[in-house]
C-alpha cells in the first residue's frame, strides 16, 4: 500500500488493487485510528480523532492529485507523493 503523503502524525496511503471500489478514495491513518476517506473529504468507514479528521479534511481540499493518482491506481501505475498539509 503506497504511502502518498504524511503531515501532524498523519499518514495517507492508496491501495493499488482496488478497482472493484467506485468511490475515490484514501486511506488516512493516525494514533492507532483509521479511516477510508473519499477524495472530497467523507468519511466512508472507520474513524479518526476530530482534531486529526480535521486535518485530513482540509488536506483534501486542497489537493485535485487524489483523483489522479486513484486513476493511476486504477491503471496499476505508480502513484505520486502529495504535498503535506501546510
Amino acid at each position: 500500500m503506497p504511502r502518498i503523503s504524511a503531515f501532524y502524525g498523519v499518514v495517507i496511503y492508496m491501495y493499488w488493487n482496488e478497482r472493484d471500489h467506485p468511490v475515490a478514495h484514501f486511506h488516512a491513518y493516525h494514533a492507532g485510528h483509521r479511516a477510508s476517506v473519499s477524495a472530497d473529504g467523507s468519511v466512508l468507514a472507520g474513524s479518526l480523532e476530530p482534531r486529526a479528521l480535521h486535518f485530513v479534511q482540509e488536506w483534501a481540499k486542497l489537493h485535485e492529485e487524489i483523483l489522479a493518482n486513484w486513476d493511476r491506481a486504477r491503471k496499476n501505475q505508480p502513484l505520486l507523493t502529495i504535498n503535506p498539509l501546510p
